[in-house]
């Protein structure tokens, strides 16, 4: 009796969403059985994550590339046990890895994660440059352990801090509001007038249900004033990020 393979399109869920159903989806694969998935972007970080947690079991065929349609073939080769971890809500094992992909999966990976959660990432060798990359773009938004500290074998706790609410101190900050209720085309609007309305060194804020990413590099493309985009939360359905029109040099 042949079996249908699952196609999923996870391009609707938001980034940590897409990994949590397809790690799940993996669990459950006995040997040689597989699924298809479609993706907006290439999803390497999410291989590695896969081997980081599943060992070398994982068959990974690109069965489209580029633009906004990356369909790519899992499937489990060999019976496994997963890794299983506690307190930890995701595992990069560099050992794994090619070197020139470190940063890029350890930071794409890090931007999904939620205030409070850790990152476990394992290495040969101290990861240095990864550690001054993240105290340089990160510094006091995280935490940086040592767990083991040995020739052959690091192991690091990487955890996003939890923090207050920044934007109820911040003075830069004249308008706040929710475009959640609205439909995508009248969010855009609400964005684009507020930032109209702005001064030089004063900021908005606003919460979507969903990266709104697409937004910034309208922005880019058609605002002429500079501009700071900057998350202060990435909450499942509850994205936060405040925008300050920046003072022409």
């Amino acid at each position: 009796m042949e079996t249908t393979e699952q196609e999923l399109d996870v391009r609707n869920l938001i980034p940590i969403k897409r990994h949590e159903k397809l790690l799940a989806l993996f669990k459950e694969l006995l040997k040689g059985e597989s699924f298809v998935f479609i993706n907006d972007h290439d999803p390497k970080p999410l291989y590695h994550e896969f081997r980081s947690i599943y060992g070398d079991v994982v068959g990974w065929e690109y069965l489209q590339r580029g633009g906004q349609e990356w369909k790519v073939r899992v499937t489990r080769t060999e019976v496994s046990r997963g890794r299983e971890f506690e307190n930890v809500s995701t595992l990069m094992d560099l050992r794994k890895v090619d070197h020139k992909d470190w940063k890029y999966s350890v930071f794409h990976r890090y931007g999904m994660m939620l205030q409070g959660d850790t990152m476990e990432i394992i290495a040969e060798k101290d990861p240095e440059e990864i550690r001054q990359i993240f105290k340089k773009k990160f510094d006091g938004e995280y935490t940086w352990t040592y767990k083991k500290d040995l020739p052959g074998d690091y192991v690091i706790h990487v955890t996003k801090k939890e923090e207050t609410d920044l934007a109820l101190e911040d003075v830069s900050i004249v308008n706040a509001f929710d475009v959640r209720p609205h439909p995508p085309a009248k969010r855009h609007d609400m964005v684009f007038d507020a930032f109209d309305e702005l001064n030089p060194g004063e900021a908005f804020v606003f919460i979507n249900d969903h990266d709104p990413k697409p937004l910034y590099y309208q922005m880019e493309v058609e605002s002429e004033e500079p501009f700071k985009w900057e998350y202060l939360e990435t909450m499942p359905k509850e994205w936060k990020v405040k925008v300050m029109k920046l003072r022409q040099e």
